[in-house]
């Protein structure tokens, strides 16, 4: 039979010593909930089947981890053990496999370390494997005390260890491979005679030990594996530890740093090679810039995406696609759902909202543009507004390629610019805009036919003329 490889995460932490009013996993490194990094390290590890135990403010950690994990409820926190019990009917029915037991606010467990440890667990045959670290300064852990044959004996937590125990380096991380069926066999054996009147996960490890089941030990490559956080502070310590790491990966794959003062990138960013971040710039969520870009100074970059070799200056886009050789900023917000085109130029003091946005197009400043398919190759005087908003509704703008929208042209929604055709500087258009057509609203709207159009061949008899001149 197939075996099942699952994971229950321990995540009914409430937090107090965080002053926080949401569960403790929910507190973030680098813009990234806790609870959130182990789920996506199991995931890497192709461990899809997780069990989070959930506890005060429970529908807040199910909100983020959404429908793709099992929860289970703690109504009391009486323990580590406790808490797995609480997702005994989850392992009832994978007891032909193994599970990890882990912590949701110990957010540095890597994929790899998963992956190595399972691979020892079971080539061991142990009916519990403890993923173990080597510190310099052990304060504060339980140590791991092994016998003559390398196996476990016991874990002694600190307050409890003889000053022998308290040399010992090797620590207890809080995670564990278990023999799903073994783990079940000793949850109901679990005792609360302690002064704490708490179920302790590390008890099974004993009782399997006292049955001779056996009890192993994986070293992780990195002593961070037992690093989470219990206060602000060291919270804070987890996200200078996270922020230094994302930025050498990122110099490891090409990513240039003139200095990285203000820098914080998230864990799930990608940045192409050759691209330039500078000070102050900030990337969240799964946003992906690509090579050759200048990001910064001072850049927001939220779960968005922006092509190759564009400026990026002094720019706060959320939820936004940029294409390739972009020219951005300064001062220049992109709301979410918005869409600029390969080339274009969007200058300073611009806002984008919900709209679409065409290439080789140039917003140059002061304007905005919210709710509007804008064509190719518009070009956009100072101080435009899309007026797409009436009180009750809002409508969207079209502007169609080759359009030229004077300063100071007010567009009022639902309304529609022609190809090629231009607004007067200063006018407040109400009506559709025919193709080629100059519309001036100065008191009234006048449409003069085929105006833009005489201009454009002019313009090209004029361009040929001087051709010729050379």
């Amino acid at each position: 039979m197939e075996q099942t490889i699952s994971a229950v995460v321990l995540a009914a932490g409430e937090g107090k010593r965080m002053r926080s009013k949401k569960p403790k996993v929910l507190c973030e490194v680098l813009f990234k909930p806790m609870i959130n990094w182990v789920v996506d390290a199991l995931r890497e590890a192709d461990i899809q089947d997780i069990c989070a135990v959930v506890g005060n403010g429970s529908q807040q950690v199910i909100d983020v981890l959404g429908d793709d994990v099992t929860t289970v409820l703690q109504k009391e926190r009486l323990g580590t053990g406790h808490a797995v019990m609480q997702g005994r009917v989850f392992l009832s029915s994978r007891t032909n496999g193994h599970t990890l037991i882990l912590c949701g606010d110990a957010p540095f467990i890597d994929a790899d370390t998963i992956r190595r440890s399972l691979r020892a667990h079971v080539q061991s045959g142990d009916a519990v494997t403890v993923i173990t670290a080597e510190l310099s300064d052990p304060t504060g852990y339980g140590r791991i005390v092994k016998g003559s044959d390398g196996k476990i004996a016991a874990i002694v937590e600190q307050k409890d260890a003889t000053p022998e125990q308290l040399l010992i380096k090797e620590v207890n991380s809080g995670a564990f491979w278990f023999k799903t069926g073994d783990l079940l066999e000793v949850l109901d054996s679990l005792k609360n005679d302690n002064a704490q009147g708490e179920y302790y996960l590390t008890d099974s490890v004993a009782l399997l030990i006292e049955m001779g089941r056996g009890a192993g030990s994986f070293a992780a490559a990195s002593d961070d594996v037992v690093l989470g956080a219990n206060d602000r502070r060291s919270l804070y310590k987890l996200n200078q530890i996270a922020r230094q790491r994302v930025i050498e990966r990122m110099m490891d794959e090409g990513v240039e740093f003139v200095s990285c003062d203000g820098v914080v990138l998230s864990p799930d960013c990608q940045i192409g090679p050759d691209t330039k971040v500078l000070p102050g710039t900030i990337v969240k969520g799964r946003s992906v810039i690509g090579g050759g870009c200048i990001v910064g100074p001072n850049s927001l970059i939220d779960d968005s995406v922006i092509g190759d070799d564009s400026i990026i200056n002094s720019t706060h886009m959320q939820n936004a696609t940029v294409g390739s050789g972009v020219r951005m900023g300064p001062f220049v917000q992109l709301r979410p759902n918005s869409h600029i085109g390969d080339m274009a130029k969007v200058g300073n003091f611009v806002e984008v909202k919900n709209s679409t946005v065409g290439e080789k197009t140039s917003i140059a400043h002061l304007t905005y543009v919210g709710d509007s398919d804008v064509g190719d190759r518009v070009n956009f005087g100072c101080g435009c507004v899309t007026v797409n908003y009436d009180g009750s509704n809002k409508f969207r703008t079209t502007i169609e390629s080759d359009s030229f929208i004077g300063c100071n042209t007010n567009l009022v929604a639902p309304v529609k610019v022609g190809q090629g055709a231009y607004t007067a500087a200063g006018s407040t258009i109400t009506e559709d805009v025919p193709a080629g057509s100059l519309a001036i609203e100065r008191g009234y709207q006048k449409n003069i036919e085929g105006w833009a159009s005489k201009k454009l061949a002019a313009r090209i008899k004029k361009q040929r003329a001087q051709k010729e001149e050379k």
